[in-house]
């Protein structure tokens, strides 16, 4: 992934250090090639005997191996005195005590981030490889520890790290003067900063990349902000700012950086890295539980970030296994180019470890997992994970399976509510479907055109998956849930005079006319946003998105919920729109849904959970649920099969949230809408 300002070219910026360095996207660097076996315990980076006076944002105080120092000796936030652990233990010790907690930004679970300094904040919003890359730097910053990560500009490297970010021959295109630039509180008192916590002013009007608010700190708060409450020493996050502007997946899958574990050997904290394309985007997630089972199997959940930001959301064994047992993940087949997974660096890793090897720091591996190591360019061990770890993590039951890949496509689905270019989230659901037909043939007896018709909703058919190497929409980032709302309405008006096979939203001629006309012809072209190139993209200029090849059943094939000519309209239309919402209080009211519309209600919130509950009568027609916020996003929803739909989001005060209550496949029927808060 790659955080991208249209104009900014930061490779080529040269000059002298400063104290601003105040941009918030840039290019990411590139990673290096594969090391092969020569690597041995790591390539030398940069001197370990310099100061680095300047650029440094941390001095070294602490070795990963230690663990009988007067430092490793003491307690921390998830392990006791004298624990006998070493500095690498301790991080998997910290990450397996991170506490599954409801996201407060979005749908699902995501974590707690606690600190050795008592604190404990919800997890930020981060793209993916910013959750692994932030976990990590931040632990090391804390204990002060040696760190650094490589990426390349052109054919130099460059290393983030305590010592600042410099190439082999000085400080890198102006990033700051650390140690002069920025404070460091570190040796503050714990009384004096539990009473008042040092702020850094400019670390805390800085972001990382477009949509990494972070609501819970306040109004207009940013990544830098999420920095500053974690970090005593201001340099340290500032320059972990930094390495979440200039790295990604693809950094974080050079060898350099991490190496190729033995599926045995997975524990908490490690990473798993899915690569699509040796020069295309990837997706990273972190382990934050692994246990072994008493027969032997493992069992691993998993989260990961998004583009745009989001909070990193919790995945359980059965997801995450689901995960390990993906090719992208560097298995032994080809992507639609003829790259083979195993050849272009994902899988299993762990992040190398910093030592001082003959004067320089050198990234390398703890002792202990010298023979958990594979060699990069063992492509056959390499290949050969994902069907291991389908042996090797522990079993699912039919029904655990089913619900779980329900879950994933209710989830993609409403990632493409608020991102509807999404390519990943359309090759996630459809994936998720490809394991469901056979799963429910074989386990429920159900065919696979039952399945469709059962499951499948006419979305799923508007966001039709794309094949990611040869579509410019899987560039594009930046899309909005106004967006999402205008293709889906265009697309359902074409159904009016009978049902259609439902135009697909993809570049087509080059573009997106017919939805950006549709906006315009329904007062919304405000709303539109053009195409823009948010991340690499070869395929930038392409004329017609190419979709996969497609296994579902046509939609006119499905057949939809008729229309029942006596449905008789409520007493709150014409509310249709988010536009036209009528404004309700915390109590229930009778309504229905008909002619195949949908029913738009606001809330103003007072700060307290909101729980917004349907009821009606499945039987005569399936009505769904969802919640958004003041920005178009949806917050929270509930499409089950039942009688009722249910859905409680975390509020801000003062913000306004909208309920829409709709038909599955059109249906229609009266219901009760109750709003309950506390």
């Amino acid at each position: 992934m790659r955080k991208l300002v249209a104009g900014l070219v930061v490779l080529t910026v040269v000059g002298c250090a400063t104290d601003d360095a105040g941009f918030d996207e840039a290019d990411e660097l590139l990673p290096g090639e594969l090391l092969g076996k020569e690597d041995s315990a790591g390539v030398a980076g940069l001197s370990a005997t310099s100061s680095y006076s300047d650029t440094r944002a941390w001095v070294v105080e602490n070795q990963w191996e230690d663990r009988d120092t007067a430092t490793a000796r003491r307690a921390g936030p998830a392990w006791g005195e004298n624990s006998g652990l070493n500095w690498d233990e301790k991080y998997a010790r910290w990450i397996g005590s991170l506490q599954k907690t409801a996201s407060t930004t979005s749908w699902g679970d995501t974590f707690q981030l606690t600190t050795p300094f008592g604190k404990s904040l919800p997890a930020p919003k981060l793209d993916c490889a910013d959750v692994a890359i932030l976990l990590r730097a931040s632990f090391a910053a804390w204990y002060r520890l040696p760190f650094y990560l490589v990426g390349y500009d052109g054919n130099r490297r460059v290393y983030f790290g305590h010592f600042g970010i410099r190439t082999a021959s000085g400080n890198w295109s102006g990033m700051p003067s650390f140690a002069t630039a920025y404070r460091d509180h570190s040796e503050m008192a714990a009384a004096d900063y539990e009473r008042s916590w040092p702020q850094d002013a400019k670390l805390r009007a800085r972001g990382v990349q477009t949509g990494d608010d972070q609501p819970f700190l306040g109004e207009g708060a940013r990544t830098g902000t999420y920095l500053d409450e974690i970090h005593l020493n201001k340099r340290a996050g500032h320059l972990i700012r930094l390495m979440l502007i200039y790295l990604g997946s693809a950094n974080l899958a050079d060898s350099l950086n991490t190496y190729n574990l033995m599926p045995e050997a997975l524990r908490t904290g490690d990473v798993l890295l899915f690569r699509r394309a040796r020069n295309g985007s990837g997706h990273t997630m972190v382990i934050v539980r692994a246990n072994r089972l008493e027969d032997g199997q493992l069992e691993a959940e998993d989260v990961y970030g998004n583009l745009p930001p989001a909070q990193p959301t919790w995945q359980d064994a059965a997801q995450t296994k689901r995960n390990f047992t993906n090719d992208e993940g560097g298995g032994p087949t080809q992507n639609s180019v003829g790259e083979t997974y195993s050849h272009i660096g994902g899988g299993l890793k762990r992040f190398r470890v910093a030592k001082n090897v003959g004067g320089s720091w050198t990234n390398s591996w703890m002792a202990a997992d010298e023979a958990s190591w594979i060699n990069d360019r063992d492509y056959d061990a390499i290949g050969a994970r994902p069907a291991q770890f389908e042996a090797l993590l522990g079993r699912v039951t039919p029904a655990q399976r089913r619900d779980m890949l329900l879950a994933i496509i209710a989830t993609k689905r409403q990632h493409l509510e608020n991102y509807p270019a999404s390519c990943s989230a359309r090759e996630a659901r459809e994936a998720a479907f490809r394991d469901l037909c056979p799963l429910m043939q074989a386990e429920f007896g159900m065919s696979a055109a039952e399945v469709d018709r059962t499951y499948r909703v006419f979305a799923d058919y508007v966001f039709a998956e794309l094949d990611y190497l040869r579509s410019k929409t899987c560039c594009w980032n930046r899309t909005t849930p106004q967006m999402a709302r205008i293709i889906l309405d265009y697309a359902q008006s074409l159904q009016a005079s009978g049902c259609a096979d439902p135009v697909v939203f993809k570049a087509t001629a080059g573009g997106y006319r017919l939805f950006a006309d549709h906006a315009a012809a329904t007062g919304r072209a405000a709303e539109w946003v053009a195409w823009s190139e948010d991340e690499a993209c070869a395929q930038r200029d392409v004329t017609d998105d190419t979709e996969t090849a497609h296994e579902w059943t046509a939609w006119c094939e499905l057949g939809s919920t008729p229309v029942d000519p006596g449905c008789t309209e409520d007493a709150f239309e014409d509310n249709d729109t988010r536009e036209t919402a009528h404004a309700l209080a915390a109590g229930s009211v009778d309504a229905a849904t008909c002619g195949g519309d949908e029913d738009w209600y606001s809330f103003r919130a007072d700060g307290r959970a909101l729980t917004a509950t349907v009821t009606f009568d499945g039987a005569a027609g399936d009505l769904d649920l969802e919640i958004t916020d003041a920005a178009g996003a949806v917050v929270g929803s509930s499409n089950g099969t039942g009688d009722t739909e249910t859905a409680t989001v975390t509020t801000v005060s003062g913000q306004t949230y909208y309920v829409r209550v709709y038909g599955y496949r059109g249906a229609e029927g009266a219901y009760a809408l109750t709003l309950a808060v506390g």
